[in-house]
């Protein structure tokens, strides 16, 4: 499954250059995660009210244009494994109707509670699953 979010750049995301800080790559990769899981049917807040958390432990990305301010973002991401314990995602940034990337990366996030990693348990796993079809 692919979800497809859109951000306009905002002139607080650019830096004296005049060109988006790379730190806005990482928070538009997490607008891009909640709305995959949203898209699923799945909030954050329904893993929080169950006491499942969903940090992350690894991000990677890698830059290739900058973008700008006013510009209008198109990030799309998909799921690339999902375990009981963790999952994986990928990104790509691109301009609205451009085909060359920004940007891209992925993310990986555990599943835990009460501090400690755990397995999801089987109502968040399943729906989860059909995000990697």
């Amino acid at each position: 499954m692919t979800v497809t979010t859109w951000h306009r750049v905002k002139f607080f995301d650019t830096d004296t250059m005049g060109v988006v800080h790379h730190s806005n790559y990482i928070r538009w990769f997490e607008t891009g995660r909640v709305e995959f899981l949203r898209e699923l049917g799945l909030t954050l807040t329904e893993f929080m009210d169950d006491g499942i958390l969903f940090p992350i432990v690894e991000v990677a990305a890698k830059f290739h244009a900058p973008a700008k301010f006013d510009d209008e973002l198109e990030i799309v991401t998909t799921a690339e494994a999902l375990t009981r314990a963790k999952m994986k995602f990928n990104y790509v940034i691109r301009r609205r109707g451009e085909q060359k990337i920004l940007a891209e990366g992925t993310s990986t996030n555990v599943f835990t509670c009460d501090g400690k990693i755990c397995r999801l348990p089987e109502k968040f796993f399943t729906r989860l699953e059909r995000g990697l079809q």
